[in-house]
């Protein structure tokens, strides 16, 4: 989800504001999955070099997380969407962890779509961090298969990734889902992501459905 300071500066207010604009976004999109049929999202929030950014955009980062959770996802949950976060929680204020794991089991019963946050999550720890289980587990080498790293990430039940979308022109995946999207379709858009829309997450689905996946194999002919 990407564009928020670019929106805010072109719309001239304050980079708050502007990732207020994409938490909005946030809602009509996955409301628009919700009518698309589409069973999980995963969105990426807050990347591990997030924390980079200047220490007032991290805290309104942070408050805007915990205004989502209280504003924006019970609404959601009405509709059947259950929350769950990817990433890391250890750096994380202990009452914003509260929050996350509160709203995953009050939503833990529902089954319309899953919308996984990744916040605080960077592609390249999740496999680290897989792999330190692997050893901390005491698997012999010969036992260390993708099923078993698989098995150690974040989110085991996070299935592989089918379509990833770039949103605001950049042209690249930023560590984002990098063993889950080893063979996602990826679409790229130049729509700040404040201003997309149900639209444009039908035509990326559209793209995606015309493409023919052949996950290493040569075509059909």
């Amino acid at each position: 989800m990407d564009g928020n300071g670019r929106w805010a500066a072109a719309h001239g207010v304050t980079v708050a504001e502007g990732h207020r604009a994409g938490a909005r976004a946030l809602r009509r999109t996955v409301e628009a999955a919700i009518d698309l049929g589409i069973e999980t999202l995963v969105v990426y929030a807050f990347s591990t070099e997030n924390w980079q950014r200047p220490s007032d955009e991290v805290a309104d980062l942070m408050v805007l997380l915990s205004e989502t959770i209280d504003d924006e996802l019970p609404d959601l949950a009405k509709q059947g969407v259950r929350t769950l976060f990817l990433g890391r929680r250890d750096r994380i204020e202990p009452w914003l962890q509260e929050k996350m794991s509160a709203l995953e089991t009050e939503t833990a019963g529902l089954d319309t779509l899953r919308l996984w946050i990744a916040f605080d999550y960077g592609g390249r720890a999740e496999i680290v961090e897989a792999a330190r289980r692997l050893i901390e587990d005491g698997l012999d080498p010969e036992d260390v298969d993708e099923d078993a790293l698989a098995a150690r990430l974040y989110a085991p039940e996070l299935r592989e990734i089918d379509l990833l979308i770039r949103a605001s022109g950049e042209l690249r995946i930023s560590n984002f889902l990098l063993w889950e999207a080893a063979y996602a379709e990826l679409v790229f858009t130049d729509k700040l992501w404040p201003d997309f829309d149900a639209g444009d997450l039908r035509a990326a689905v559209e793209v995606y459905a015309a493409r023919q996946r052949r996950f290493g194999a040569r075509a059909a002919t």
